[in-house]
């Protein structure tokens, strides 16, 4: 199973490499990364209730920690799930595909410690 080089970030494709359109690397996980996208969904808007409804800030503090959380775990779940996928296929097949995923995934974990 492996991703397609369509999500590489900016400058990052490499001069001789295909695109390659394949499933994704959740594509066995996908139904439940579905379910739990629309429970976060429905979290927002409970947070969009709660405000409406002049809730106590606390209490929506605490629902906005939770709904954090959850993002967090749908894309920590992703990232793995593209390593174990996307990332090791690429360092198998090694070259330049290998560098740019390598550099990808990278960016990824940058961007979602910033986060």
């Amino acid at each position: 199973m492996t991703c397609s080089l369509r999500s590489y970030p900016r400058g990052v494709y490499a001069r001789g490499v295909s695109h390659i359109d394949a499933e994704p690397g959740y594509h066995q996980s996908k139904d439940e990364v579905l379910r739990r996208l629309r429970r976060i969904e429905g979290q927002a808007r409970g947070l969009q209730r709660m405000v409406e409804e002049d809730k106590y800030c606390i209490d929506i503090l605490t629902q906005v920690s939770a709904m954090t959380k959850a993002l967090q775990s749908v894309a920590l779940g992703l990232l793995d799930e593209h390593i174990a996928h996307c990332v090791a296929d690429a360092v198998r097949g090694g070259g330049p595909e290998a560098d740019a995923k390598l550099q990808e995934a990278g960016t990824a974990i940058a961007r979602l410690v910033r986060s």
